[in-house]
């Protein structure tokens, strides 16, 4: 009487619900990593991030630091030096937000008004 083939084996020895679960916990921890670079202007340990990632078994995290390697020097500033364009973004938010609202509603005199007298 023939037996049945053995199972296949899962990578790694994990069930597939436990490498699921495996890889979910490696992505936190580089998303928290990443999180502590952002905070703590840390853009040294950059490089050393992305090797560690890509040496993971994540493509959807692969993706993102291929973006990062396009134009390594930006992404490395915005992680080391103090400086940000918050405030700028902020005022051009509010003027977008300023034009959206008087659409159609107001002539270019008007909105120039609006936007240097809404603070």
């Amino acid at each position: 009487m023939p037996t049945a083939p053995p199972a296949a084996p899962h990578r790694r020895g994990r069930s597939p619900i436990g490498h699921q679960e495996h890889r979910a916990h490696l992505r936190d921890q580089h998303v928290r990593a990443f999180a502590h670079m952002m905070l703590q202007l840390a853009g040294d340990g950059l490089e050393q991030w992305m090797n560690a990632v890509q040496a993971s078994d994540l493509p959807e995290v692969h993706s993102f630091v291929a973006g990062l390697r396009r134009d390594f020097d930006s992404p490395k500033a915005g992680l080391t030096l103090p400086y940000s364009s918050a405030k700028v973004e902020g005022h051009v938010n509010r003027i977008k937000m300023l034009k959206r609202q008087m659409y159609g509603r107001a002539t270019p005199d008007l909105l120039r008004k609006r936007v240097l007298l809404a603070d």
